[in-house]
């Protein structure tokens, strides 16, 4: 770490008014403070570092604290080479500041410290140290390794963004120091938020669906940063992707109907079937999964015995999927005199081949199928899927570990990859 000399360099203020004459008025009750060049503050404060030509142990905390009764410090900034920032808590009196989140190891910070005397006139100084390796590492320390999804490309304003960790993560603490370093930023900027799927998944969505034609780049800062007693962060690959026009589906069940809306503008109505009393489609918001021209659908797949009055094993084209357990928006032909009158499907939604196949067509992965009047329960916002929209800002923020809780969030049900179900 490098000091500043603690030789004081104060000058009186009658002295500086006889050397340069009547009239100067700097160092007098009436000058102008916010101009002035700030006075080296080295010896107004103490600093918790390293001394001089040690290395700091990352696993310490950082401690500024203001020397000067009759001062006080007002800003502390602490960055490594890398521009990861420090977090920290400055004192409502300005008597101390220390850091809040953990330091990388063997990485360089600059630490820039900002005072005020009893006078308010402005004080400065600059401190720099490196970190070493931990001092009480223990053995056989795991690095945690994250990776981003869903992957580069473009993606419908309703697509959740993933994060897996290589191992599990379960003190609420080690949490918030995992979900402080996962950065996600937007052009246009949004406000988002991480929620803990489970002890290794996170998803991180916007409170509104994101903006259209968005670039957005998700980063990881933890490598080297201690996460708990055994862990600490590894590298992780960036991730950037895009957002193409808002594409949204509103299926209404009781009125047959699906309208479909691009950049807020309708744009096709179509004629539906959707889940009969049984087997009723769920309601709420479903993100495209995937797509495929021609899927085959057993109905051994949900438990419909061979044999029965409701089993089936055909052939389904133009099937978008919106959840993992079977549910499509797919070409019905066999039905399509009951489509705008009644509900006969198995859970799907169904419509003639013209208009499956146009759906297929205008909706890519991340566009969104909102689902009303249903007989259905709400689609799961974990484990089938991405039903993540349909938990309010509320409840999303509550299942991020800095969120004022403890972070936890509701173990999401085992994920079927079940076979499709037909309509």
């Amino acid at each position: 770490m490098r000091r500043a000399p603690r030789n004081r360099t104060v000058v009186g203020c009658t002295l500086l008014v006889i050397a340069l004459g009547a009239g100067v008025t700097g160092c007098s009750s009436g000058g102008d403070r916010l101009s002035a060049e700030p006075y080296d503050a080295a010896d107004r404060i103490s600093f918790s570092g390293p001394s001089k030509g040690k290395k700091a142990d990352p696993d310490l905390p950082l401690e500024v604290v203001a020397e000067d009764s009759d001062g006080r410090i007002t800003d502390v900034t602490a960055v490594d080479a890398g521009g990861r920032h420090v977090g920290g808590e400055l004192a409502a009196d300005g008597s101390r500041w220390h850091s809040t989140s953990p330091l990388a190891a063997d990485a360089a910070y600059t630490v820039r410290v900002s005072t005020e005397d009893e006078d308010g006139a402005r004080g400065r100084e600059v401190l720099t140290f490196t970190t070493g390796k931990p001092a009480t590492k223990s053995s056989g320390a795991k690095s945690l390794g994250v990776t981003f999804g869903p992957g580069t490309g473009t993606y419908g304003v309703g697509q959740p963004l993933t994060a897996e960790l290589s191992a599990p993560v379960h003190d609420p603490a080690q949490r918030a120091v995992v979900e402080r370093g996962l950065k996600v930023s937007s052009t246009p900027a949004v406000d988002g938020a991480w929620h803990w799927v489970d002890d290794k998944s996170l998803h991180f969505r916007p409170k509104e669906y994101w903006p259209e034609n968005a670039t957005v780049r998700m980063r990881s800062n933890l490598e080297d940063i201690r996460i708990g007693d055994r862990l600490r962060g590894g590298k992780a690959e960036p991730l950037t992707l895009r957002t193409g026009d808002r594409v949204i589906a509103v299926v209404d069940v009781a009125a047959h109907q699906m309208t479909v809306h691009k950049s807020g503008e309708e744009i096709r109505t179509i004629a539906v079937t959707a889940g009969k009393p049984g087997f009723e489609t769920r309601n709420g918001v479903k993100v495209v999964l995937a797509k495929e021209r021609l899927v085959r659908m057993l109905s051994t797949s949900i438990g419909i015995a061979e044999g029965s009055s409701e089993s089936y094993d055909m052939p389904v084209h133009f099937a978008t999927r919106v959840t993992w357990s079977g549910e499509y928006v797919h070409a019905a032909p066999w039905s399509v005199g009951s489509q705008g009158y009644d509900n006969v499907s198995h859970g799907c939604v169904g419509m003639s081949t013209d208009d499956a196949e146009w759906f297929f067509d205008t909706f890519h992965q991340g566009d969104l199928v909102e689902v009303a009047n249903s007989g259905g329960t709400t689609m799961e916002p974990f484990g089938n899927g991405f039903g993540d929209w349909n938990l309010t800002w509320a409840q999303w923020r509550a299942g991020s570990a800095l969120a004022g809780d403890t972070g936890a969030a509701p173990a999401p049900e085992e994920q079927a990859r079940l076979r499709p179900r037909p309509a």
